[in-house]
């Protein structure tokens, strides 16, 4: 995949590590999120070959499962590496000791303290609970077919998206 050659060579082109920081230290690497694991991968590794001990990694996002559907545009499930995933199976993905997520119920509280106004939340691309209720596992198969330029798959899918719209319309 061209994308990602390109995605894990800006990693070492933007990041040093100093082996005299990490040599024989156990270190905790944080990063805002991990959606396809590259960046990941190469930071715990860059620091695994400057000598460092222990690599721990924190998100400060909850694993990203899912794909957004409403207009942002992000990998499909394949792409995702928390999908289908565990936390132990990421770690072993990422090449770190231990891995540490955000917990999604406690982001929710932490946003709704600090503006009690917002009540609701899109968390799907973490827990797959979409908003608007209609998206189902056809449809994600459907909009990653689009992706792929799966245009018999997307014939098809079109068809019976188009039956169930309509059936649902008389219901």
């Amino acid at each position: 995949m061209p994308g990602q050659a390109l995605r894990k060579k800006s990693v070492r082109q933007k990041l040093n590590a100093i082996a005299e920081e990490f040599k024989d230290k156990n270190v905790l690497l944080v990063d805002d999120s991990i959606v396809r694991g590259t960046t990941s991968r190469e930071i715990v590794q860059m620091a695994r070959d400057s000598g460092a001990a222990r690599v721990f990694f924190a998100s400060a996002a909850p694993p990203v499962r899912y794909p957004n559907v409403y207009g942002i545009d992000m990998p499909t499930r394949a792409e995702l590496l928390a999908y289908g995933r565990s936390d132990e199976e990421i770690a072993r993905e990422i090449g770190c000791d231990a891995l540490i997520y955000q917990d999604i119920e406690a982001l929710v509280e932490d946003v709704k303290a600090e503006n009690p106004v917002i009540r609701d939340f899109d968390t799907s691309c973490f827990d797959g609970r979409y908003i608007t209720g209609d998206v189902t596992p056809e449809y994600l198969d459907y909009i990653e077919a689009l992706r792929n330029g799966d245009t018999q798959h997307q014939a098809i899918e079109t068809q019976q998206l188009d039956l169930n719209l309509v059936s649902g319309a008389r219901a």
